[in-house]
């Protein structure tokens, strides 16, 4: 398991994995380990040299006093927390049902961050290992969002793989650009996460809906709907109907872009930050819901080919003269109950179905399963199936009162 915990300057989105891992003893694929070693050692021992690589993933973020809530990171080598835990319940016993819902169970294999403590206290980087009875182990890693996107983030667990095998890096040489912050968000309601599977062909019918009604207008229809595209538009619909909206109600679609390949020239492969930012889909809930799905994939496609490179150099260099950023940042938690959402109507939405999600080896094989943790309230993440198949999971966390109502649209329209 792998996440990320709640952003300092930006958004909320987790990800967490699960590794099937042999038990120490056994001479099975472990021939990597030493005699005296366990695979806890190893672990720490390899992240400990990744982190030198790594550095600044080793330090704290701190405010810049009166300087208008602006973060500072400072790389002063204070380390990661790595927590070593024991559960009595098996690894199967977390697979499949179990993970399609955040028990408290569950929520106990991911290392807790204390927001009361100060900021420049709280470690970037936590990890938590935990042994099963079975002899599996979890391994949960928990990275600051406001100095890592999602890309930054499996670059840096890949690269912590391939030490613990006992391999090199593929490329040291790192660079840091942080985030432009986010719309802000509101206070909390009683919310739930699911997780939502789509078929391939489910998607091909989707695809065949928007397509049909493909807005034709040649500075928007340059080519056919992506899936992204496609699932955002189908999200957001089933939102509004779900949401219950009069006809004439706003409702906008914050979409996180990550801009590294959006610049001229692109940030190079070997780029570590965050360089992702909102951009904002805007429509009517009555205009939404009525007309073809294609109207709405095509607002959020229109939305999208607006991010080039001057869009982006234009936003951070207008955000580099506010004197005061806290409208861009979402509030900091104090505790795990506290949480905040995207205002409905709104919603923000992410994708991870490019990024390198699966087949991380630590040095025991592929990961049996690989499963998103909490994520912010109001937000949708989507990601590829582990199968490979051409499915796609789609992970929300709605208001409660409303996630029935969704589910029900969000297989019925299709």
């Amino acid at each position: 398991m792998a996440g990320l915990y709640r952003r300092i300057s930006a958004g909320n989105n987790k990800y967490r994995r699960i590794y099937h891992v042999l038990p120490a003893g056994s001479s099975a694929g472990n021939e990597w380990l030493k005699e005296n070693d366990t695979v806890f050692n190893v672990l720490k021992e390899s992240l400990s040299r990744a982190l030198k690589i790594f550095y600044p993933l080793a330090g704290r973020l701190r405010w810049i006093e009166g300087s208008g809530n602006v973060l500072e990171l400072d790389c002063n080598g204070k380390g990661a927390k790595f927590i070593e835990a024991e559960c009595e319940s098996a690894l199967d016993d977390f697979h499949n049902d179990q993970l399609a819902s955040l028990t408290d169970q569950y929520r106990n294999l991911f290392p807790d961050v204390d927001y009361n403590i100060p900021l420049q206290d709280i470690p970037v980087t936590l990890v938590q290992a935990t042994r099963f009875a079975c002899g599996g182990i979890s391994l949960a890693v928990s990275l600051s969002h406001a100095v890592v996107d999602g890309q930054s983030a499996f670059s840096f667990i890949s690269e912590w793989a391939s030490l613990t095998r006992g391999e090199g890096v593929n490329d040291p040489l790192r660079r840091f650009l942080h985030d432009d912050g986010e719309n802000a968000v509101l206070p909390k309601q009683k919310t739930t996460m699911v997780i939502l599977k789509l078929g391939k062909l489910d998607r091909e019918k989707l695809r065949e809906k928007a397509n049909n009604g493909l807005c034709f207008d040649i500075s928007v229809a340059d080519r056919s709907y992506t899936r992204f595209e496609l699932l955002a538009a189908h999200v957001w619909r089933c939102a509004c109907k779900a949401r219950k909206h009069e006809p004439e109600q706003p409702t906008s679609l914050a979409i996180c872009v990550d801009s590294k390949r959006r610049l001229n020239p692109p940030l190079p492969n070997g780029f570590i930050g965050n360089a992702t930012f909102d951009v904002t889909a805007t429509g009517r809930s009555g205009e939404l819901v009525s007309k073809p799905l294609g109207h709405a994939a095509s607002i959020i496609k229109a939305t999208l080919k607006k991010v080039t490179s001057e869009f982006i150099w234009s936003a951070v260099d207008y955000l580099k003269y506010q004197t005061d950023l806290s409208m861009f940042q979402s509030p900091l938690p104090t505790n795990r109950d506290e949480s905040f959402v995207y205002q409905n109507p709104n919603l923000g939405i992410i994708s991870w179905l490019g990024l390198p999600m699966y087949g991380q080896d630590f040095g025991w094989g592929k990961e049996i399963d690989m499963v998103l943790g909490e994520i912010e309230p109001g937000s949708v993440v989507l990601i590829p199936d582990c199968n490979d198949d051409g499915s796609m999971v789609v992970a929300l966390c709605l208001q409660t009162d409303h996630m029935d109502s969704f589910k029900n649209h969000f297989y019925n329209i299709i």
